[in-house]
């Protein structure tokens, strides 16, 4: 028998099994996409050993998350608010430096390892926090678009982060990659701008795929991976791509039947994508270190809060609704990993210190969930959420005006 099948059969029941138990808890299916992911791995009951094959096949359940906000999005509601994303995102690192450096010089740690340290903990997992939106229905809501937002353009800020800490390892500048990277960014922008101005337009092959389920299918993979594609070769984010992908879907007017056909695929390889996370935590490094990494991961959930609380209140929203926005980007997110392999590679820390981040980073996200609903708690669940029904009830009555139809309304 292929041992595949055997794979399956585990990672269907784990996840169904520990999901059953959890949604009686009231926990997020995330918690239990990453626990199976501990179970199964190997450092648990170690039924999967590939852990590699895993994590490739969630790496597409992430660009077709990003493809269906893109898709859910209104891009003129987003282009309207640019300054949230852009500033706020380089708030966010600002302040993590400064959060950061006081620790680097109390443990006398070089201007790398801080610098490291400070982008690691300011990226918020963009796969959690979309899911959390769409589970909670708040995705549409003035906060959730701003939090997107934000984790769009964190996924923009990881290349400047990347040559930033490859020029502190002395390496030199690739001119190819910067040249490829401009004119990409110049690309992306342009796509922008044209389908903002353009509102919405007629895809040219859409009408030959009219009533025909299987290539529609094949169509949606066609364009989502296409983008990607293309921006991960400009050497910018392939989630970015993606994200651009959807935006292009829904204003040529075909969201309708993408959505339906590409739902079940998005459900099962963004599951794959949270399995593969929890197979990344090693159990004997974990409890070994518990109190450190425990302690660690509350320090990131506690500054990460604050920090983009305060950025969130310095964009108008009131402070309940910041706060809370705080917690959901508090965790530290999936390209943390890609930052940790640079560190490890050009030795700005040791193989200890890589193994205390990506367990962290693990962690982190294993309990973002938790944090964010204890925060809700805290901050009184019923008060937050008539203060975020007022902010979107105003948001939409400036939005609109007399004989000018919703944007979101008329998609």
């Amino acid at each position: 028998m292929d041992p595949a099948i055997r794979v399956l059969v585990a990672l269907a029941l784990a996840i169904i099994v520990i999901g059953l138990v959890l949604r009686r808890l009231r926990q997020p299916h995330v918690v239990g996409y990453i626990i199976a992911g501990v179970v199964l791995g190997p450092s648990g009951l170690g039924v999967v050993t590939d852990v590699g094959a895993v994590s490739r096949l969630g790496a597409f359940g992430v660009l077709l998350l990003v493809f269906f906000i893109g898709m859910e999005l209104p891009l003129r509601s987003l282009v309207a608010r640019w300054r949230i994303p852009i500033v706020g995102t380089t708030a966010q690192v600002l302040l993590g430096i400064a959060c950061v450096l006081p620790l680097g010089l109390a443990l006398d740690w070089t201007t790398k390892r801080t610098l490291f340290i400070a982008f690691v903990i300011s990226m918020s997992s963009t796969a959690v926090i979309l899911n959390l939106l769409r589970e909670r229905s708040q995705l549409h809501h003035p906060l959730g678009r701003d939090v997107t937002g934000i984790t769009v353009a964190q996924d923009l800020a990881v290349i400047p982060m990347l040559i930033v800490l490859g020029l502190m390892a002395g390496d030199r500048p690739n001119m190819t990659e910067l040249v490829l990277q401009g004119v990409g960014a110049v690309g992306v922008f342009s796509v922008f701008i044209f389908v903002a101005r353009t509102g919405e337009f007629n895809l040219p092959w859409a009408h030959h795929l009219h009533n025909d389920r299987e290539m529609q299918v094949f169509a949606s993979f066609l364009v989502c991976f296409t983008f990607a594609l293309v921006t991960g070769m400009m050497h910018l984010s392939a989630a970015l791509g993606a994200f651009l992908a959807g935006i292009v879907i829904a204003a040529g007017k075909q969201a309708h039947w993408v959505r339906e056909h590409m739902d079940p695929f998005r459900v099962v390889l963004v599951g794959l994508f949270f399995v593969s996370i929890g197979m990344l935590i090693d159990l004997r490094f974990l409890l070994d270190n518990l109190t450190t990494i425990l302690i660690l991961t509350a320090v990131v959930f506690v500054t990460n809060t604050l920090i983009n609380s305060v950025v969130l209140r310095a964009a108008g929203h009131r402070w309940r609704p910041s706060v809370y926005g705080g917690a959901l980007l508090s965790q530290i997110g999936e390209f943390s990993f890609i930052l940790a392999a640079v560190g490890l590679q050009n030795q700005i820390i040791s193989e200890y210190a890589y193994s205390t981040t990506i367990a962290v980073i693990c962690l982190s996200l294993l309990l973002s969930p938790a944090w964010i609903s204890l925060i809700r708690v805290l901050l009184g669940r019923h008060v937050l959420a008539h203060q975020m029904g007022e902010d979107k009830a105003g948001a939409a009555s400036r939005t609109h005006e007399p004989n000018q139809p919703d944007a979101e309304s008329a998609r």
